[in-house]
């Protein structure tokens, strides 16, 4: 290991790879992402349906929903994607490479962001929901003109959290061959030793980390009514 190496040398020396890993990454984040927004949004929203005293008031449903998420969280993340390799392998036809790891992190985006979801949904005031009803509002017109639109600031701030776990996620599936940086900072920092590598992928993932949380907390500043 040259220990004198700079960074432009060693951008020059893997910028092929380092390219590779940062898209492997943003994939693997874009479709968790994506995920997240379409199917952990509305489980977060049933969560808080279900709930005693609210729209859609079942125990029942409540139960199974808060057991389902509980569950999947209560996974280290890394037993999770071993878990899923048999599903995961239906669901793609393998269980290896960046969409193979797409699969597990999906499905803890899912139940990470829905628990948001629920918090930010809990945390509009009664009377907004109360105000909603006595203007004769449909249920649907209460969860999407009044719920969401009362909730957005925190619904983004939610998505921000988890777009920054889920990077940290993106590092875990390198070790079970997901590609992105982790993968690059394992391969070509830690398993040759070259402790400068491994350095510069560190810092690149806290520059990634503080624009996602700058960009977030600025949206949702401006979308903020308070």
């Amino acid at each position: 290991m040259d220990q004198d190496r700079t960074f432009s040398e060693m951008l020059d020396l893997y910028q092929s790879q380092i390219w590779s890993a940062i898209g492997e990454t943003f994939s693997m984040v874009g479709i968790s992402l994506l995920a997240a927004v379409l199917f952990g949004l509305p489980l977060g929203t049933m969560l808080y349906l279900c709930k005693k005293g609210q729209l859609y008031e079942n125990t029942y449903v409540a139960a199974v929903l808060n057991t389902l998420v509980n569950v999947i969280r209560s996974f280290p993340f890394l037993l999770l994607v071993v878990f899923l390799i048999p599903f995961t392998r239906l669901v793609v036809g393998t269980a290896i490479g960046t969409e193979a790891a797409s699969v597990p992190l999906s499905i803890i985006a899912i139940a990470y962001y829905s628990r948001l979801v629920e918090q930010s949904l809990l945390d509009v005031p009664r009377g907004v929901v109360e105000s909603a009803q006595s203007m004769g509002a449909s249920r649907w017109q209460i969860i999407f003109k009044f719920l969401y639109v009362e909730a957005r600031s925190g619904l983004v701030l939610g998505l921000t959290t988890s777009t920054i776990s889920f990077i940290s996620y993106s590092t875990v599936v390198g070790i079970v061959g997901g590609g992105g940086i982790g993968d690059f900072a394992i391969r070509y920092g830690y398993q040759r030793f070259e402790t400068d590598v491994m350095v510069y992928m560190i810092i690149l993932m806290i520059i990634l980390v503080q624009a996602v949380q700058f960009v977030g907390s600025t949206i949702a500043r401006v979308l903020d009514k308070r």
